[in-house]
């Protein structure tokens, strides 16, 4: 039963791995930002969107790009053909899930939308900003992996 179960399994590379955790930390911050600026767009305070910007690459450097690499490193040092889902851990995936639920409260509360446009754009631009390292790693494994076995 397990042997058949297993085939049914997602089976990635390290390469894929990171790409689908740079595709999702991409389209993540874009939703969150595109959201936002129509909140902002909406009550014609789209201004509030430079701070929100600034706010999401201090938060990028000092806290994302932290979260980004420990992620690459953990796929990194990962065999293939491991089980897509975990291009993230299960803690991670926890806290994704708690992220989502925040969202859906925060969302749904009286909070005015300057705040919610605020709090979107600087979050998605974080992630945004911070898939970059994912990229790179992913572009960079790719272009290597035909010398060093590395492409599956």
């Amino acid at each position: 039963m397990a042997g058949k179960l297993s085939r049914l399994k997602p089976n990635a590379s390290r390469s894929i791995h990171l790409f689908v955790a740079a595709l999702l930390w991409t389209a993540v911050g874009l939703m969150m930002m595109s959201r936002g600026i129509v909140w902002l767009n909406a009550i014609d305070q789209l201004w509030i969107a430079l701070p929100a910007l600034l706010i999401g690459f201090v938060k990028s450097l000092f806290m994302l790009d932290k979260s980004a690499q420990k992620s690459i490193e953990r796929i990194i040092s990962t065999r293939d053909g491991k089980c897509l889902w975990g291009v993230y851990s299960v803690k991670t995936w926890l806290l994704i899930l708690v992220m989502m639920i925040t969202g859906f409260f925060i969302r749904n509360s009286s909070l005015p939308q300057e705040f919610l446009g605020l709090f979107y754009i600087s979050i998605g631009w974080g992630l945004f900003f911070s898939s970059r390292k994912a990229w790179i790693t992913w572009i960079q494994t790719d272009e290597n992996a035909p010398e060093q076995g590395k492409k599956s």
